[in-house]
């Protein structure tokens, strides 16, 4: 697995492209995971708190075989990347930057970034900080304002457990260890993975993610120019749907579409990988255009017709005054001289006759 350096921490990446790969005889593509061209289409997909690229991978598979180079990242405190036990060296905001110092390490100007949970808050952090960066986002179960509640409910008994209880969750660790990855499926190793690292880090991950910034504010996602498919999943109190519909109605470019499970993705996934192999076409189809330049552009406003009616009144009144100036300045010069002489005659004439 291929790393690069971020900030004194090695990042592990995994890379996936190729494709288009040719269709099997039922009518099904196939998957690749060779290696594609620099200037292929590039996608990097984020994976949940906690969890790794690995959760991923089918994903990234069937993305790859239909055109995209697909980069799945490990970021800090998860994986195979490193994971140090500072709090301070976990944030929103610095997941972002390790997204933008993966696209420098490829060389890639330009990217879609599709992230799942925590990765989709650190999508919109991307958006924030480096738009022009961005071709396009998926945010799939974002973790806004009606989650916080079960989002707390959730994850601080797992803080608990693995800052206090550490001794306890290193054995359950090794235990896991032991467990065969070929004896389970793949998303079973993906939930197992959760348990199976060394939990010191994994405490010091989450209090530094909990006493920092969650989400750009509602304010800053409504200047988003970015082209985003926003994905809901129904009956999630940490991931609720409501969450979902409201970013889609917040950013100024985006479509919302709602999965049938919260498992969909994983266990059927036909249809919404065919969603989003449509929306990744749909971005590269079109010029791409400086989401950031849109940001900071005031918003235009068209005049209403009493609003034009008045100007125009006002005009003509400021033209009507100015008339007889305007007259006057523009009277021939000789006409004035004229006058002046005669005025001068009759002056004379009077001093004679008093004389």
């Amino acid at each position: 697995m291929p790393f690069f350096q971020f900030d004194g921490q090695r990042l592990a990446y995994t890379e996936f492209g190729g494709g288009p790969a040719e269709l099997a005889p039922g009518g099904v593509r196939g998957r690749t995971a060779r290696s594609a061209p620099a200037n292929a289409r590039a996608l990097i997909l984020l994976h949940g708190l906690l969890l790794t690229q690995e959760m991923h991978r089918p994903l990234a598979e069937d993305l790859a075989a239909r055109g995209n180079r697909v980069i799945t990242l490990d970021l800090l405190g998860h994986g195979r990347s490193d994971r140090p036990r500072d709090m301070w060296r976990y944030s929103m905001a610095t997941y972002a930057t390790q997204v933008v110092g993966l696209m420098d390490h490829l060389k890639i100007e330009e990217s879609v970034v599709m992230g799942t949970s925590l990765g989709a808050n650190v999508a919109l952090e991307v958006a924030a900080s480096a738009p022009r960066r961005l071709r396009g986002m998926v945010i799939e179960m974002p973790v806004l304002d009606n989650a916080l509640l079960w989002s707390a409910l959730a994850f601080t008994p797992l803080l608990v457990a693995l800052t206090f209880g550490e001794p306890a969750m290193k054995l359950l660790a090794r235990a896991t260890r032991a467990v065969p990855r070929t004896a389970l499926p793949h998303y079973g190793n993906v939930l197992l993975d959760l348990v199976r690292q060394e939990p010191g880090p994994g405490g010091a991950l989450l209090q530094g993610l909990f006493f920092g910034r969650i989400a750009p504010p509602r304010s800053e996602r409504a200047t988003f120019a970015t082209p985003t498919l926003v994905l809901g999943h129904p009956r999630d109190p940490v991931h609720p749907f409501s969450d979902a519909d409201m970013l889609a109605k917040e950013l100024r470019n985006a479509r919302l579409l709602q999965a049938n499970s919260l498992v969909e993705l994983r266990t059927q996934p036909r249809r919404l990988t065919g969603e989003i192999a449509s929306f990744l076409d749909e971005v590269w189809a079109q010029p791409h255009h400086h989401a950031s330049a849109e940001r900071s552009a005031p918003p235009r406003t068209r005049p209403t017709r009493e609003r034009a009616v008045g100007a125009a009144d006002a005009g003509n009144s400021t033209a009507k005054r100015a008339a007889p100036k305007r007259a006057a300045a523009k009277r021939p010069a000789a006409k004035r001289g004229a006058g002046g002489a005669g005025n001068r005659a009759s002056a004379k004439r009077a001093r004679s006759k008093s004389a």
